[in-house]
């Protein structure tokens, strides 16, 4: 195998989609498929015994997911050796059909190397493997705005996490109780606290937060995604 390849695994829980991504990767000299998998546990098996340049793996797929995966895969790197001044890395491009910002944020976060969409994979595959193999970040104009708008939405509520995490353990589980529609008996009952223990924490939270009506545990809760909005 010449050195200069690209070495990569495919890993999507339809084989029909591997075989078209194979042949998209197939017409770069510079780059070799030299394995596949239908799951994110194989795909750390894979990258283990193959040791490929880039993972192209799938979000949404069985046993363990795209994000689950990506986690373990960075986790690993920190343990492969440096070469050259160079850590041995392998990389990660994750395909999928979502274009929602939170999916971009967390996959980058995760550190995977790249986002590409899989209704544009037939034209961009073959540029986002070298770009992601080079070291470098590979994310589609669209899905630029859509990081940008998520980063926003991120920076905005940080200080909502911040005031958040100065309540206590109990604190939390009251406000979204509180936010959720129950009243402090029935808060009461289900943390086997007396309703008056339930005014005091809810006093506390109101002190903490400068918050004083449910609507505020609502909006306050569903900013955090404590809550979905159908809640």
């Amino acid at each position: 195998m010449r050195p200069d390849l690209i070495r990569v695994v495919l890993i999507d829980d339809h084989a029909i989609v591997r075989a078209g991504l194979k042949a998209i990767l197939a017409t770069a000299r510079d780059i070799m498929v030299v394995g596949e998998g239908g799951n994110g546990r194989e795909a750390l098996s894979l990258a283990e015994r193959l040791d490929p340049h880039v993972v192209v793996m799938d979000l949404s797929m069985p046993e363990m997911d795209g994000l689950a995966a990506t986690r373990e895969l960075v986790k690993a790197n920190s343990s492969r050796p440096v070469v050259s001044g160079t850590p041995q890395t392998r990389r990660v491009l994750m395909l999928t059909m979502h274009s929602e910002d939170e999916h971009l944020v967390a996959l980058l976060e995760a550190g995977a190397g790249g986002y590409l969409l899989k209704t544009v994979a037939d034209r961009e595959l073959v540029d986002a493997v070298r770009t992601v193999a080079a070291g470098d970040i590979y994310v589609q104009p669209s899905a630029a705005r859509a990081l940008a708008r998520g980063l926003a939405r991120k920076e905005e509520h940080a200080d909502d996490r911040s005031k958040f995490e100065r309540l206590t353990e109990r604190e939390q589980v009251v406000l979204k109780l509180f936010a959720e529609g129950y009243t402090a008996p029935e808060i009461g009952e289900r943390l086997s606290i007396s309703p008056k223990t339930v005014d005091t924490y809810k006093q506390r939270i109101n002190e903490k937060l400068h918050i004083t009506h449910r609507t505020d545990y609502v909006k306050l809760a569903l900013r955090l995604g404590l809550l979905s909005s159908d809640d």
